[in-house]
This record gives C-alpha cells, structure tokens and sequence, in this order.
C-alpha cells in the first residue's frame, strides 16, 4: 500500500488504509454512501484514478480480493476491516474458502459493512468486539 500500482479509472472498487483500525476498507463502484475513512466512492476515485498514485489507496479488480496475491505484503485479507455488504455478498463463496486457507474461515463475519459502521468509531468498536485480527497485526503505518 506504500507504492500502489497506477489505476486508470475502471476500477471495480477501490482499497484504502483505515490507520486507526491497522486494516483497510474495499468499496465497489456504485455504492454512493460514506465510507469509515470519511469519502465516498466519487471521492476516493478522483484521487487514484487517472494513473494517479496515492499511497494508502489502490484501484483494483473484485477478483483480486480472493486472490493469494492480494496485499500479501501487507498481511492479505487479514487486513481487511470493512467491505460493503454487496461486495462481501458477492464474494462471499471464494471468499471464505480463502480466509480457511489463511486460517481465519469465519473472518467475513469478522469484517464490518455499512450497516454496522459508517465511522471509524464504530467500526473499532465492532472490530474489537469481534477479535479482528487486524488490531493484532504489526502497524500498517
């Protein structure tokens, strides 16, 4: 996340640090609503669109997110602390086969969406009510 790849602007949806939660949040093109990080999505892509790079956000591919590639140098998925309820329905089959092979099978329930916080209050409040093993990572930052 320190040197993200450029985007041109088709991104599927858009990665960014949540420093305060040591993880990242993924939101899908189309999701109007705010984001914990304070931007919604018309926001976020002005800043990593256009072959912009900004670190700390990435525009990527809904099929990267169950990749082994994906931040592997970052912790994975592990580091994922909030997704949109679209996209974690939407992968929601590839994605728990990964967390079991990451060793974490039950992280989906573990990772926040709009309807359980919209601010970065709450979504600590939730991560560590829930045990996410993001908060027990090394910093990000």
């Amino acid at each position: 996340m320190e040197n993200p790849m450029t985007s041109c602007g088709c991104f599927e949806c858009i990665i960014a640090i949540v420093p305060e939660a040591n993880g990242i949040m993924i939101v899908q093109r189309g999701h109007t609503e705010m984001t914990p990080i304070g931007m919604k999505f018309s926001t976020l892509a002005g800043s990593v669109g256009g072959g912009l790079v900004a670190p700390g956000f990435m525009g990527i591919g809904r099929n990267f997110i169950t990749s082994k590639k994906f931040l592997s140098g970052d912790g994975g998925i592990k580091r994922i602390v909030w997704m949109t309820k679209n996209l974690k329905e939407g992968l929601k089959e590839d994605f728990e086969k990964r967390a079991a092979d990451e060793g974490v099978p039950d992280l989906l329930d573990k990772i926040a969406d709009e309807d359980i916080a919209e601010d970065s209050e709450k979504l600590l409040e939730f991560l560590s009510g829930v045990g996410h093993p993001a908060l027990e990572m090394d910093p990000m930052l």
